[in-house]
Parts: C-alpha cells; sequence; structure tokens
C-alpha cells in the first residue's frame, strides 16, 4: 500500500479551497444526517510522526457542532492498569453512541507496529492482535458503525524538514520528540512494517484510505472528501442487515434442557461439610490468582427464581471483597442502547488478578432481546458468532471464563414464585415480567437450546447447573469453579 502508493495530482490552489469548503459545507450537513440516522462514526487518524495528523483534524471538525464529536488522543503508551485488560480494552470504551462522531488521534494500530519495532511482540502476538483489531472492527460495521481509516504519508525527506523545523522554534521543540527522529533515522523499517500492517488490515467493511499528506491543506481536501463518501454510502446502506458468518470455532456438545435430569439432590450434613471445604479452597485459590495476575469471568444464567442469586452468593462467600465485583445486568441504560451491545460488558470486564460475576450476561442478545423484539432477526442471529468471537478473545488475553445455565423444570419455578409471592419479605424478588416471562416458557426453552448448542466453544463451553436442589447446584459450581481455576493455574 504504502510502498507502491503514488499520490494523485495536486489540483491549483484556488481549486483546493474550494474544494475544501464545499467538502466542509458538506460535512456540516452530513453531521445532521447522521444525528438524525443515529449513525455512530469512527474515524481513525494514523500516519508519519509530523505528518499533519493534529492541525488537519483540527481543521476537519471545525465546523461540526461539538455536541455531537468527540476526540479520543491515544497515543501515549498503555497505563499500568490498561495493561491489566485485554488490548482492545481502551479503544471499545472510547466508541462513540449513535448519531455522534468519534475522531482517533492514532488508535490501536500505532500500540500494534510499535511492539514490533521495538521487538517487545512476537510473531504469535502480532498475529493475534491483527485478528482481534480485524474482528473487532467487523463487529463494529456489522452492528451499524461506520469506521473510517486515514494514514498520513509523507516522505522521509518531507518528515525530517519538519522535525527540524519543530526543533529549531522554542515554542515547538517540545512536539519534536526522539522517538519521532528515531522514525525518521529507521524510516525504511518503519515503512516496512507499517505498510504490512496496513495490508493485513485494510478490509471492505473498514479499508485504509492513504492520504498524500505532504501539503496540509490538500491532506485536508482529501481527509473531507473521503469521509464524506463513506458518510453518503453508509446512510444508504443504513437499514442494513449483514452477512451471518459461518461458525469458525470448536464447539463441544450440549444436551437439550429437556434431557436434563433433575433429581440431583445432596444432603445437609454434606451440603455443609462440601460448602466448607470447597469455600476454603477457592480462598487460597484467588490469593494465587492475585499473585499470579490471572483474570477470572464467571457468567450466570438461568430461569427467573432457578437460584442464581444463591449460587453467587456462596462463591462470593470464599473470596476477598477487594478482588471481586458482582455485576447484576439489567435492561441497557440510554448511553448503552446507543453503543454496539458488547461494549457495556467490556466496560465491566476484571483487571488481571481480579474476578468479575455477572448476573446475566451478553446472552441477553440471544434470550430476552430476540423474543421480546428488542433487536432485529439478523442481529441475533449473527449475535452467535460475535458472542463466540468475544470470549475468544477473552480467553486468549488470558482469562478464565466460566459460563453457568441453572436449570429448574416449569413446576419449580411456578412453586418459587407463588412462595415469593405469599412471603412479604421475599415480594420484591417476584415482577409482572417474570410471570409474562413465564408465559414464553417453551420459546425462551427452544431459544436457550439454541443458544447452548451455538456458544458451548472448547475454549468456554457451558456448564448447566441442575438446581431443584439449589445446594446440589451450589456444590457443583463451586466444584467447577475451582477445577476451571486450577487448571488455569
Amino acid at each position: 500500500m504504502l510502498v507502491d502508493f503514488v499520490p494523485a495530482a495536486q489540483p491549483e490552489t484556488e481549486a483546493v479551497k474550494e474544494r475544501r469548503d464545499a467538502e466542509q459545507e458538506k460535512l456540516a450537513g452530513n453531521q445532521l444526517k447522521i444525528k438524525e440516522a443515529r449513525l455512530p462514526v469512527m474515524v481513525i487518524f494514523e500516519g508519519w510522526n509530523a505528518a499533519g495528523k493534529g492541525s488537519v483534524l483540527g481543521r476537519v471538525i471545525r465546523n461540526i457542532d461539538p455536541r455531537f464529536f468527540q476526540v479520543a488522543t491515544m497515543e501515549a503508551p498503555p497505563t499500568e492498569d490498561e495493561k491489566r485488560k485485554p488490548f482492545l480494552y481502551r479503544y471499545i470504551v472510547e466508541i462513540p453512541e449513535a448519531g455522534k462522531f468519534k475522531f482517533f488521534d492514532t488508535c490501536w494500530m500505532r500500540e500494534v507496529t510499535d511492539g514490533v519495532l521495538r521487538g517487545t511482540a512476537e510473531k504469535a502476538d502480532y498475529k493475534s492482535r491483527i485478528r482481534d483489531i480485524n474482528t473487532a472492527e467487523r463487529q463494529l460495521t456489522d452492528n451499524g458503525y461506520l469506521v473510517v481509516k486515514f494514514f498520513f504519508h509523507i516522505t522521509q525527506k518531507e518528515q525530517k524538514k519538519r522535525l527540524d523545523a519543530l526543533e529549531k522554534n522554542k515554542d515547538t521543540k517540545w512536539r519534536a520528540k526522539s522517538g519521532d527522529f528515531w522514525e525518521n533515522e529507521h524510516y525504511d523499517e518503519c515503512l516496512e512494517v507499517y505498510d504490512t500492517y496496513l495490508e493485513d488490515t485494510s478490509r471492505q467493511v473498514a479499508p485504509w484510505y492513504i492520504i498524500d499528506a505532504s501539503d496540509r491543506r490538500w491532506a485536508e481536501v482529501q481527509v473531507l472528501t473521503y469521509l464524506n463518501q463513506a458518510i453518503d454510502i453508509a446512510l444508504q446502506n443504513n437499514s442494513y442487515n449483514s452477512l451471518i458468518l459461518q461458525n469458525r470455532f470448536r464447539l463441544e456438545p450440549m444436551p437439550l434442557l429437556k434431557e436434563i435430569p433433575l433429581d440431583q439432590e445432596i444432603s445437609e450434613e454434606d451440603y455443609r461439610k462440601e460448602l466448607k471445604e470447597l469455600q476454603g479452597e477457592l480462598g487460597d485459590l484467588h490469593n494465587r490468582l492475585y499473585r499470579k495476575k490471572v483474570p477470572v469471568i464467571i457468567a450466570y444464567e438461568g430461569w427467573d427464581a432457578a437460584g442464581k442469586g444463591g449460587n453467587i452468593k456462596r462463591i462470593t462467600g470464599a473470596l476477598d471483597p477487594r478482588g471481586y465485583i458482582v455485576h447484576p445486568i439489567a435492561s441497557p441504560e440510554p448511553h448503552e442502547k446507543a453503543r454496539f451491545y458488547l461494549w457495556r460488558f467490556w466496560n465491566r470486564l476484571p483487571k488481571t488478578g481480579h474476578i468479575a460475576i455477572f448476573d446475566r450476561t451478553w446472552y441477553g442478545r440471544v434470550m430476552v432481546e430476540r423474543l421480546e423484539g428488542f433487536c432485529s432477526e439478523n442481529d441475533w442471529k449473527r449475535a452467535y458468532n460475535e458472542i463466540n468471537e468475544f470470549e475468544k478473545m477473552l480467553t486468549d488475553w488470558g482469562a478464565v471464563l466460566i459460563k453457568f445455565w441453572v436449570q429448574i423444570d416449569k413446576d419449580t419455578q411456578l412453586a418459587r414464585f407463588n412462595e415469593r409471592q405469599n412471603t412479604p419479605e421475599k415480594q420484591w424478588k417476584i415482577t409482572d415480567e417474570d410471570w409474562r416471562n413465564r408465559e414464553k416458557w417453551d420459546l425462551y426453552e427452544d431459544a436457550v437450546n439454541e443458544m447452548l448448542q451455538k456458544t458451548s466453544t472448547d475454549f468456554a463451553p457451558w456448564h448447566v447447573l441442575e438446581s431443584v436442589d439449589k445446594k446440589y447446584a451450589r456444590i457443583k459450581a463451586l466444584k467447577i469453579v475451582n477445577d476451571s481455576i486450577k487448571k488455569a493455574l
């Protein structure tokens, strides 16, 4: 891409100015259109140091209503806290809301290419990060995002000229960093790394636009033109139905819910004995997890009144409260609805060495959102693969991911509903929505069966907790958690 790049002929100065003014005006109009269409636009600026990304960005945004755009500067290396999250975490949490722009002054490219140039990234790390970046960009575009990526290209000679000019001026000297001069001295080596990255991450859903940045006004015109073109096309395609991809991961066989026997029991004496032993073991494992910086994610799904809360309580009863958090997942807030549906779960991921427990999860997309019409058929059918990809990123990061489905039968649920209804101190646990969901039991059972079949992967399998006897389910969950952590350690 860069090696073979031949810049287009630059128009005369007056023609450049006319085109710039026309494109600025068009972008101002397009901003209103993306607001009305609720189109989220993610614009990424990458390129050589001193290529003029910042100055062009400042010019591009000057005619946009500041209430509807933000700029994220990602040039600084990840903080110590961010290093304890998945690689993509600090970028994903910055994605824009529906109907707004987010401009990135460098994004995930710089962190990857710097790792290669400094020799801190192994070949396997590079491949893994490229795969995650392509997956993330495809998921965003599948979910209605427009991702526009620009690389600002200048020659080695032009870069040196600009760096020298910055260094000579006492007011701009601070902008010419040692890393910038290193890049210029190793221009050919950097060119090869950048070119490889651009080739590896230029896809039809999010192609790279190479900007001839030898002249800043001309660079601005190119950016505005490409950006407006991309918005025009995205607005035409806004009633999207994205391609549903085939699953590429190995799946573990799962029984249908009706085939699972629910007569398992444990005596009170055995329960108390095993609970004490297993909680003590889990407490010791939690210390080792922290020392070895291993993150753990425990995801609970199940029928209403199946006993998720009591199960979670027996897990957390063994843990240091400074090292875990429980996330009760309810309906998304307005600012969460306005983003890619996995965004709110990215925001809740644990640091390395910590445990995050989810009381309901990202699987709401293929259950309640599917059945209640909160998303399109294309959305929930596409979600199986998106969820598998998300979970693969988590396990590749090093997380222990444990998924529980808490299973009871219809009669047990009815008995527990009635008990809650008739017990004053438990009435808060039962809602009209619980009764409405119960009326759709068969539809939910079909959806859960499909979910279990399509998302029980070899790296993140489902575990069914038979919970007619809640005590039995609690002991089984503790055993699975302990075994999973010991295997990881």
